[in-house]
């Protein structure tokens, strides 16, 4: 089930599968692009929909390497750290306060299953419970605005 907002602009209501979370550990379910409704991408995972030519061109979800992987994910990879997930991992790090690395440690470690339950807390706004978006420090339906911190909660700011 998914809810839009009241401008009709993003998903707000969003479950996480298994089928949202990017080789990667980007969980594609709070990505911008995942939320908009027009121009709408369904995933790194997905066969369907068109997707945005920076999802298919990703050099992570095309690389040959991770296609011989048993799991799927970059953890698994010969070459896991490349300089491709780096790269990625420090810019979410510092943009948005999300570590790629800790999201496959989570996943490989704990199980899939509780690594979506932590994004879905992560995710969702404590003001009003919608998800939340990584892209954006506001919430799309009630506008709380808010950083996650190191500990993975929210704090207003």
């Amino acid at each position: 089930m998914e809810k839009t907002s009241a401008r009709k602009k993003y998903r707000t209501a969003i479950a996480f599968g298994k089928d949202m979370i990017a080789p990667c550990g980007m969980n594609c379910g709070s990505c911008l692009g995942y939320m908009r409704i027009e121009n709408h991408c369904p995933g790194c995972r997905s066969d369907g929909d068109p997707k945005p030519s920076y999802c298919r061109d990703c050099i992570v979800i095309n690389c040959d390497l991770l296609r011989e992987t048993e799991s799927g994910f970059c953890y698994d990879c010969p070459k896991f750290p490349c300089r491709r997930l780096k790269s990625l991992d420090k810019r979410y790090s510092t943009r948005y306060g999300t570590s790629f690395f800790d999201n496959l440690a989570m996943i490989k470690e704990k199980g899939m299953d509780r690594f979506l339950a932590f994004e879905t807390e992560r995710r969702t706004c404590p003001q009003c419970g919608s998800t939340t978006c990584i892209h954006r420090p506001a919430c799309f339906e009630c506008g709380f605005t808010y950083v996650i911190q190191s500990n993975n909660r929210y704090k207003q700011k």
